[in-house]
């Protein structure tokens, strides 16, 4: 049985490789511990066959490595059980807009953003989760254009609208079908694009019928006059950016919330243009690159679909390998996989899924259920501290030569600055040990190698050398051919009048509202909704060693008015239980909060475990889980301090 004890902040970068032996982790020399590796991945193959196995690669590593990483899995391995934190958060978005758009890419530039006339952010607050991202939005509103802020919480972000929506948890399809039935009924839609490049659309009007500004106003909190503003200045403007983050994506139902989304820019036009479209905020370096590489289970690189037998064959004629003609595991189905003993063994490279995945004694049961584990890491994170073997990289983006891939689709170019330190290894280079091991000779590549071979099985990459990318500073895809760059928009096709240049028409979403999961009732009366801060980083393992007068630790936040109900002062520490757990946690009293509403980040599991709340329920497209709407009941402590004893399981 492996250990579950808590390790504490700062962590430290790994410098030897580690192997477990009576239940300990002890130091390995490399070669020990890639035979261990090895050895373990080729046993459980053996035995229950490639598809027991599964791969988690790393959405902050290179465009190279995830590609390398995918072609292991599904070459050396023989599986198409591959993917990556983008499951997380992201994957509905790439399930819906290609849904809609046969892609799943933001369709505009950071430039578009702030050329535009106006900005809709739906759920999330930018200005802490994507500041870079946020500064071109601030430029676009020094440039005149209007702001719209959707979210539970009135967030820094919102300081800067015109008007801030704040809506339940959960309600976004109700919102946005009475937008889309206030844009049709004042007849302000895009008629020409409607019948050029849309198929659906009376099924889409009759849907969001019964959505009127009232009924809408009952279901999501929401002003009807507010709804109505928005709609009207949606539909009126020239170029309009529509833009969301995890408050869309980390539901239950989350694929139908950015095809509801869709549907507003289908309605209007607002797409395919420049200055109009539809943006995904990707929260880490390279979730978008991720996924070009084919890290994903149902795409080879450049969004190619593994089940086309042509796609198939070209890229099995250059690996000299046979690809499996089905999908693989997502993230969620390896770990329910693992529950029924059909997955044995994981390889998980840069991912921390014991503290990012929902409910953290559920993850740490199926990863103790496997045969084998094998994490690669810059630092023994709590998931490495589980593993057998630990191998140390040199993943942080300073120490390799490669390219990442952004939100607005751009491809850019990194150069290695520092030596990792001693004892680290290249990650492609540890992966090619691994498969030499197993019997197929991986010479290590140079990345530009790696990038190469990606060009020349990725059309959207092909006009991507390392020249042109360094010379024109990124490119965003597609760029088939070195000849020309591309417009920085998408799906321009769609407003064509040549039914040949359109092709397939995009399909408005017929999408239902669904509430949470994690039903409000007596015993747990209130919503907690989580996220982001400025002052940290996802799950705290980058960021734990520094020290800073915004690092404050966990909180909850509290609204005034509830935190007066419950008779509660600023730091003082209460005990947050849900229907899985509880812990501990002092309170800010934050008036940006609505009645009802509580908040909490991932960023300090050593000191407060959010996931012990958050629920497992995850929505049957994309396999994103439901962090945005736990039922919550709060209680005073009898625990002076929370620190390092902030988890405690539920009921006690």
């Amino acid at each position: 049985m492996r250990s579950d004890d808590s390790r504490t902040a700062p962590y430290q970068r790994l410098t030897r490789p580690l192997v477990r032996d009576n239940g300990e982790l002890r130091p390995a020399s490399w070669d020990e511990a890639l035979d261990r590796a090895a050895e373990g991945f080729a046993r459980n193959i053996d035995r229950h066959g490639p598809n027991a196995f599964g791969m988690l690669s790393c959405a902050r590593a290179t465009n190279e490595m995830n590609f390398v990483a995918q072609k292991f899995t599904r070459t050396v391995i023989g599986t198409n059980n591959v993917d990556s934190c983008n499951r997380t958060c992201h994957a509905p978005s790439v399930a819906g807009l290609a849904a809609a758009f046969g892609s799943g890419g933001g369709t505009s530039s950071y430039q578009e953003i702030e050329d535009t006339d106006l900005v809709i952010l739906w759920g999330g607050n930018p200005r802490f989760a994507h500041p870079i991202f946020f500064q071109h939005v601030l430029k676009a509103v020094h440039n005149g254009a209007r702001l719209y802020v959707v979210d539970p919480r009135r967030t820094s972000s919102a300081e800067w609208a015109d008007r801030w929506l704040g809506l339940n948890v959960g309600t976004d399809i109700p919102l946005a079908h009475a937008i889309g039935r206030e844009i049709i009924h004042a007849g302000l839609t895009n008629d020409t694009f409607i019948g050029r490049g849309t198929s659906g659309f009376e099924e889409y009007r009759a849907l969001v019928e019964p959505w009127t500004l009232a009924a809408a106003e009952a279901e999501t909190g929401v002003p009807a006059e507010a709804i109505r503003e928005l709609a009207h200045a949606y539909a009126l403007a020239e170029r309009a950016q529509m833009c969301w983050t995890l408050g869309i994506t980390e539901h239950h139902n989350a694929t139908d919330n950015v095809r509801a989304l869709i549907n507003l820019s289908l309605l209007t036009g607002h797409v395919g243009r420049y200055g109009s479209g539809l943006n995904p905020l990707r929260g880490q370096n390279n979730v978008q690159g991720g996924g070009d590489m084919g890290a994903i289970p149902d795409r080879l690189a450049g969004f190619q679909d593994i089940l086309d037998p042509e796609i198939r064959q070209r890229f099995e004629t250059s690996w000299g390998r046979t690809i499996q003609p089905r999908r693989g595991l997502n993230l969620t189905q390896m770990f329910e996989a693992a529950d029924e003993g059909e997955l044995t063994t994981l390889y998980i490279i840069g991912e921390n899924p014991l503290q990012s995945e929902p409910e953290t004694e559920k993850t740490l049961r199926r990863l103790n259920a496997l045969d084998h584990l094998v994490v690669q890491d810059i630092f023994l994170t709590r998931t490495a501290e589980q593993a057998d073997v630990v191998l140390p990289a040199s993943a942080s983006w300073c120490e390799s030569d490669g390219t990442f891939t952004n939100s607005e689709r751009r491809v850019q170019l990194v150069r290695k600055a520092l030596d990792p330190p001693p004892g680290a290894r290249d990650d492609i280079h540890i992966i090619c040990d691994i498969a030499t091991r197993m019997g197929l000779r991986w010479d290590p590549p140079s990345a530009e190698e790696v990038w190469n071979e990606v060009r020349s099985l990725s059309p959207i990459h092909r006009g991507m050398s390392y020249g042109r990318l360094e010379e024109l500073h990124g490119i965003q895809w597609p760029c088939p051919s070195e000849e020309r760059v591309e417009p920085s928009y998408l799906h321009e096709r769609l407003w064509s009048p040549d039914p040949a240049v359109r092709g397939e028409p995009a399909p408005f979403g017929i999408v239902g509202h669904s509430p949470p999961v994690d039903l409000l009732d007596a015993d747990y009366p209130l919503r907690l909704t989580t996220g982001r801060r400025l002052d940290d980083y996802n799950t705290g393992v980058q960021t734990s060693g520094f020290s800073s007068p915004l690092r404050r630790g966990e909180l909850l936040d509290v609204s005034p008015e509830d935190a007066a109900r419950l008779d509660l002062a600023d730091g003082e520490v209460v005990r947050v239980s849900s229907r899985r757990g509880s812990v501990l946690v002092p309170v800010s009293v934050e008036p940006s909060m609505r009645e009802g509403l509580v908040f909490m980040t991932f960023h300090f599991p050593d000191q407060v475990d959010t996931q012990l709340l958050t629920i497992d329920a995850t929505d049957p497209i994309a396999g994103t889980s439901e962090y945005k709407a736990a039922a919550v009941r709060i209680e005073k402590a009898e625990q002076p301090s929370p620190a390092g004893e902030g988890a405690v399981p539920a009921g006690t």
